[in-house]
């Protein structure tokens, strides 16, 4: 299947990781995506390494390939164009003038300094839908500001919440304020081009690391904005809930949930405990002695191996898992059953699996669903692969 956004053109002005992020999504869903790269050089992260992988018998620095711009950018084609060069502006002119969707993550201001301002954009196409990721906001006392993730987590408030302690603030272990700034530009992108089915025109959709990473403070937003109180690390176990979070057993530690009172009887019943012992009848009550009820489970837990701590929980009904390692999630069964894994054809490493989209589709039927996922998807490009069938496709040349 060749995906929903099949027949929407996407031109990919982005670089590092938030902008190629939501191109890709787009891609997965089956639009036409074009990266447009630095001649010499291209994206950034074609850089950014360890670990790198080498073309085998291709020993040379340059042949290598990273497997950070792996992650970001399948199902895209590649062209190199110089928007400091008249030629190749009017090469970029001319896909602008085809496109549904332009994405670009420069510092504000500076498209428009390359002679691409909004203006010029709905001049030259009218149907344009614009995507601009920027760090900290386009306006605002701080819009300029470069935006790099670690810095974003911290400002926007993570890391304040993230680590064993109130002291000892981290940062997620993936660059997530990129990611998410990606996903909802992607969201947004979407939107905008359902209004553009009825009002016919194009318009700038605009986020950064900083609105994305608040948008997902969630609770721990709330806390403060309506009941004045400030969110604070606190290791793994949550904050509103309890128990919540993860337990050290015999030779290592299960995580579990207990997110109503029921399942807190549950839990209590599998292991002989008092669920309406004084203070700890009510999750608020739980809350307040978070630190009496780990104590009171792990003593619990002590005699029992994780395997069959959760074989446990599972015939309790209680939501329980273990903490895999990254190589144990992809081998894991579940993941690949659910499309986490895709095959590609690199141009010079070769078959490889790559991580999957996070989106099935299903098309219901008089006999039941029929899934309509898309199964083929294509590798990141080398750099400059598909220049010259794109000048052809430009010229009329090429359909």
């Amino acid at each position: 299947m060749p995906g929903p956004l099949d027949g929407v053109l996407v031109v990919d002005l982005t670089r590092a990781l938030a902008g190629p992020h939501a191109a890709m999504m787009l891609g997965d869903l089956g639009a036409r995506v074009i990266k447009v790269e630095n001649p010499g050089s291209g994206d950034d992260t074609r850089g950014w390494g360890p670990p790198f992988v080498q073309p085998e018998g291709r020993p040379e620095p340059g042949d290598r390939e990273s497997t950070y711009f792996l992650s970001t950018n399948k199902n895209k084609e590649s062209i190199t164009l110089d928007l400091k060069d008249e030629a190749d502006k009017a090469t970029l002119t001319e896909l602008l003038r085809r496109a549904d969707v332009l994405m670009e993550n420069f510092r504000p201001g500076t498209l428009a300094r390359l002679g691409f301002g909004t203006d010029v954009l709905a001049e030259l196409n009218p149907r344009l839908v614009t995507l601009a990721i920027s760090g900290f906001g386009h306006d605002g006392p701080e819009g300029g500001r470069a935006g790099y993730d670690q810095i974003a987590q911290g400002e926007a408030g993570l890391m304040s919440l993230t680590g064993p302690g109130p002291d000892d603030p981290q940062r997620v272990g993936v660059p997530i304020g990129d990611l998410l700034a990606g996903m909802y530009g992607a969201y947004g992108v979407l939107a905008a081009l359902m209004e553009r089915e009825r009002t016919g025109r194009g318009q700038v959709v605009r986020t950064s690391l900083l609105a994305a990473i608040v948008g997902v403070h969630a609770f721990q937003g709330t806390a403060w904005t309506v009941a004045g109180k400030v969110g604070r690390a606190q290791g793994n176990h949550h904050p509103s809930i309890a128990p919540y979070g993860l337990f050290h057993c015999k030779g290592g530690s299960v995580q579990l949930s207990c997110g109503s009172e029921s399942l807190w009887r549950k839990l209590c019943a599998e292991f002989g405990l008092d669920p309406e012992a004084p203070g700890l009848a009510t999750n608020g009550e739980r809350v307040d002695r978070r630190e009496e009820v780990i104590a009171l489970l792990e003593g619990a837990f002590a005699d029992t191996a994780p395997e069959d701590l959760l074989a446990r929980l599972a015939a309790a009904g209680i939501p329980a898992g273990k903490v895999r390692t990254i190589d144990e999630v992809y081998g894991w069964d579940q993941t690949q059953s659910q499309g986490l894994l895709v095959d590609v054809d690199h141009a010079t490493l070769g078959r490889l699996q790559l991580p999957g989209p996070p989106l099935r589709f299903f098309a219901p039927g008089p006999d039941g669903e029929t899934e309509t996922t898309r199964r083929e998807h294509a590798a990141p490009p080398v750099l400059g692969a598909d220049g010259d069938a794109i000048r052809a496709w430009l010229d009329g040349s090429s359909s």
